[in-house]
């Protein structure tokens, strides 16, 4: 080739402006990476040095003597009113209990009386006359001698019809080994002493006062009812059965109905 062509030929164009060398191309990322690095690395010191300088936190004030006996009375007085109020659920809960009973009782004895009423004046009800439809015997207070007795009279054969008349009895027992008898008369420690009277259509609860001389042991007590007209009517009870404390109940009026 001529020197002329040579010389006419354009020289290769140079690497742009501004280009890097491929080498350039990852030490900017590499140096940001660094340095970030290297900061973190200062901040993290940084905070070590500053926790090691930093005071300690102060300790929980212990309570004083004063404080700690203020607290331990309010803790009795609080156990103090839980006592009470417990006692008083109890009490409560006793009271409940006791009233449930009476009333479980109380409807027993109207139910009792119920049947009684329907036996008596039912449509479907026997008809019977006079009778001691049951007799109670309870010891008096105070006087170990004295018995004071209930006496349900009832009759509803003669509906409407008046029943009078006068009520006593008998008492039986043994003393000494000895069978003895002991008439109204000796009940009543009167001579001649006139029957309890009674008049009725329906029913009545005859009431009276006995006594039972020391050391005899009842055994049958005796009801005799002598009517204004008719035959006297008998009926007998034992002892054990008159003064039965779960007998069953009498109706609960002593009015006189036929009055």
């Amino acid at each position: 080739m001529s020197e002329e062509t040579r010389q006419t030929r354009p020289a290769p164009a140079a690497s742009a402006a501004g280009a890097a060398h491929p080498s350039q191309r990852w030490r900017l990322p590499a140096m940001g990476l660094l340095a970030a690095a290297l900061a973190f690395g200062a901040w993290g010191l940084w905070r070590s040095f500053s926790a090691e300088d930093a005071p300690p936190p102060a300790p929980v004030a212990a309570q004083s003597p004063r404080q700690m006996q203020v607290e331990l009375e309010q803790l009795r007085q609080r156990v103090a009113t839980l006592g009470r109020s417990d006692a008083i659920s109890r009490q409560a809960n006793r009271d409940l209990q006791s009233a449930l009973a009476e009333r479980d009782e109380e409807i027993s004895g109207l139910r009792a009386d119920v049947a009684f009423y329907e036996r008596l004046v039912g449509a479907t009800g026997q008809r019977r006359g006079l009778t001691v439809h049951a007799l109670k015997m309870q010891p008096q207070d105070g006087a170990p001698s004295a018995w004071h007795f209930t006496a349900t009279l009832t009759q509803n054969l003669n509906r409407g019809a008046v029943s009078a008349g006068r009520l006593s009895l008998a008492v039986e027992g043994t003393r000494n080994g000895k069978l003895e008898k002991l008439a109204w008369s000796d009940l009543r420690q009167q001579a001649d002493a006139p029957g309890t009277g009674y008049s009725f259509k329906y029913f009545e609860q005859v009431e009276g006062d006995v006594f039972v001389p020391a050391g005899l042991t009842p055994v049958r007590v005796t009801v005799r009812l002598t009517p204004q007209s008719g035959a006297a009517v008998e009926q007998s009870f034992s002892w054990a059965d008159a003064t039965r404390d779960a007998a069953a109940p009498a109706p609960a009026e002593t009015a006189r109905p036929g009055t």
